[in-house]
């Protein structure tokens, strides 16, 4: 289940002021007395009400005007869509849960080194480890795209948006869905 608007355009790019096209967006209403100086100049000068986020989305289309709000109603049952959030984050995490290694054997003389990842590297020759070996580090809260979910259901009266699949992120992360490209 995913909230998926009103979205309000907040300020649009062009490429004589700003060198690129695109456009501001906003979600999340809030009280002007918990914004920053910095995005209440913002909102002022477009004349829309607060918002908790503010994103840039790139603008291939026709062009949009300041005010503009993108809403649930934009997709429909049955299509299909990319949804784009940050990972959940696991901490510190070995070889076996962190890259999928399958372990070491457990008879043969083995002891202590059953989830160890074997060996990283050569000998003299080139005497170094290469550069992305995958070893034990910090898992997750990584920025994910999970491709081509099909949208089961749009409920438009509370703007909410069902799709079939995993989500990344916890509950209530902030995710961006777009329409997909793919077949």
């Amino acid at each position: 289940v995913i909230e998926a608007g009103p979205c309000p355009v907040i300020d649009v790019k062009t490429t004589k002021r700003d060198g690129y096209v695109a456009y501001q967006v906003g979600f999340g209403e809030i009280r002007s007395k918990l914004v920053n100086k910095a995005h209440a100049g913002i909102f002022k000068k477009s004349g829309v009400v607060p918002t908790r986020y503010l994103r840039e989305l790139r603008n291939d289309g026709e062009p949009v005007e300041v005010g503009t709000e993108f809403k649930v109603d934009m997709f429909n049952v049955g299509e299909r869509v990319d949804v784009t959030g940050i990972s959940r984050g696991l901490g510190f995490a070995g070889t076996m849960k962190r890259h999928n290694f399958s372990g070491a054997q457990a008879t043969h003389g083995q002891k202590d080194r059953w989830r160890a990842p074997g060996s990283i590297g050569q000998s003299s020759t080139p005497s170094r480890v290469f550069k992305g070996m995958k070893m034990s580090g910090r898992m997750g809260k990584d920025k994910k795209t999970i491709l081509n979910l099909e949208v089961i259901k749009v409920i438009e009266s509370e703007n909410l948006l069902l799709v079939k699949g995993s989500v990344p992120g916890f509950k209530g992360s902030l995710v961006k869905v777009r329409s997909t490209n793919r077949g």
